[in-house]
């Protein structure tokens, strides 16, 4: 019997002998593939390749701590006016809640907090100066201040700008020790430089982001309207706005300013001022709190290559056609006619209509230019001296020649207006300006110009040549309009 317990005792302890080994064999497989994994040596990575990669790393380092401490996050608060709607606007109480008090125009103020990023770029005395958007503070009712050392002061708009969409904040300290970013040139980038882009993406403050410039002399975007931006893939979100994108020798190079994106996140495309477009806008918004445009006098529009050829220029040629002049403006004075394609600007090449208009607004008042146009085959060197920018003078029509938009007669433009080739030949009218000399002369969109002065024109070299002859007496126009033709009035140039 003892042998027997023995014997049971001997199998049923191999029995829980072997339980253990299997559990601890599935502990041991389980993680052994976590030991084995842990033990498998690392790779070997060669030395000179480490170094090369450490010393980017330092890099980004250096310039995180050499630009971060001038990068701010900007706190605003807006007012807005919003639409108020309520069936018991005619009663005091509603179940004894006071309403919220409204306007005379059925709304009431609300007011919004938004933030954005900025730079710190300059230093006078006590006051120190913030670069940022203008859709940033633009609006602000009251401006918070943020350093890197989250140490927030009050700050004051010194002055805005909408057509660039810069800003300068400024804000009250002792402290001689806050740091100033230092400005690049922009004009030296190229694509694959090295960039990184700094600020409180959705609101995380003192971000930094790297990559490299994706293109330059992009055009685009809602807001702004004659800059030529960098694009970056370095990633931009909402919030980056106004904070500054740096080179590799933490250079402020550009200030971040729109993404593209169709969810409203960074999907590799963020889109910076260049630096270089901002420098003397900061010394104008100081001195006078605004920026002062140049003006020449011209309107601008680019031009196909249907355009170009009924025009007898190059298709490859770039520039800018001054479609209209103001009357008594600076071009008009200097000789400057509709129809001149604009190739040139004080001896370098013009390739657009928002380089040319950015160029020039930034030429000072009462400063003789060098324009180079193309009139017909003819190349021509003008001299005209830029006046100060004035909203006024520049939304009045009235003075605008020859008040509308001339354009070719495509076989589109026959089909759709329904013209037959061999019966008409001229230039289409595209837009009519309100109170302008067209207007005067009772033409409409879709009018086709076949004479002027009696002279008979077929394209749009023909029709310039034929208005510019005549620009400094009197104009008419025999005009094709549904089906007939008639003779305008007489235009005295300059009554």
């Amino acid at each position: 019997m003892k042998n027997l317990v023995k014997k049971i005792a001997y199998i049923a302890g191999a029995a829980v002998m072997a339980a253990g080994i299997f559990s601890l064999s599935c502990k041991v497989n389980k993680g052994s593939a976590n030991v084995a994994f842990a033990e498998t040596p690392a790779a070997q990575i060669p030395q000179d390749s480490l170094a090369v990669t450490q010393a980017l790393q330092d890099s980004f380092r250096s310039i995180t701590s050499q630009v971060l401490p001038a990068v701010v996050e900007v706190d605003v608060k807006e007012t807005t006016k919003v639409k108020t709607f309520s069936p018991f606007k005619d009663l005091p109480f509603f179940f004894g809640i006071p309403r919220d008090e409204e306007e005379g125009d059925g709304t009431k103020e609300l007011e919004q907090s938004a933030l954005g990023s900025g730079v710190i770029v300059r230093r006078t005395g006590n006051t120190v100066y913030v670069l940022t958007n203008n859709h940033v503070v633009g609006n602000a009712t009251s401006i918070k201040i943020k350093l890197n050392d989250e140490r927030e002061f009050e700050g004051k708009l010194v002055g805005k700008d909408e057509r660039m969409d810069i800003a300068l904040v400024s804000f009250e300290s002792s402290d001689k020790s806050i740091a100033i970013a230092k400005l690049g040139d922009s004009n030296t980038i190229h694509q694959g430089d090295i960039v990184l882009a700094l600020g409180s993406p959705l609101g995380y403050f003192a971000s930094v982001t790297q990559g490299i410039v994706s293109a330059t002399g992009r055009s685009g975007g809602q807001i702004g309207s004659i800059s030529d931006f960098i694009q970056t893939d370095a990633a931009i979100n909402q919030g980056n706005s106004g904070g500054p994108l740096v080179n590799i020798q933490g250079e402020v190079i550009g200030i971040n300013t729109w993404i593209a994106s169709n969810s409203g996140g960074s999907q590799g495309l963020g889109f910076s001022i260049p630096i270089n477009n901002i420098k003397e806008s900061i010394n104008q918004f100081i001195d006078k709190g605004k920026i002062t445009y140049g003006w020449v006098g011209i309107s601008l529009v680019e031009i196909t290559d249907e355009y170009k050829e009924q025009l007898g220029i190059d298709k490859k040629q770039q520039g800018a056609l001054a479609s209209q002049v103001f009357l008594d403006g600076p071009a008009y004075k200097g000789g400057i006619l509709p129809g001149d394609f604009i190739i040139g600007l004080n001896g370098h090449d013009i390739k657009s209509v928002d380089q040319l208009i950015r160029e020039i607004g930034g030429i000072p008042a009462g400063k003789t230019t060098t324009v180079k146009v193309l009139r017909g085959k003819t190349t021509k060197e003008i001299f005209v001296k830029i006046d100060e920018r004035n909203e006024e003078v520049t939304a009045n029509d009235t003075k605008l020649w020859p008040g509308f938009v001339a354009s070719p007669l495509t076989p589109d433009l026959r089909k759709r207006l329904n013209i037959e080739k061999e019966k008409v030949e001229g230039v289409v009218v595209a837009r009519v300006f309100e109170k302008s000399p067209a207007a005067a002369l009772r033409l409409q969109e879709g009018d086709i110009i076949c004479a002027v002065n009696d002279k008979k024109v077929s394209n749009l070299e023909e029709f310039y040549a034929a208005l510019d002859t005549n620009s400094k007496k009197e104009i008419w126009y025999d005009v094709y309009s549904n089906g007939h033709v008639v003779t305008t009035a007489r235009y005295k140039i300059g009554k």
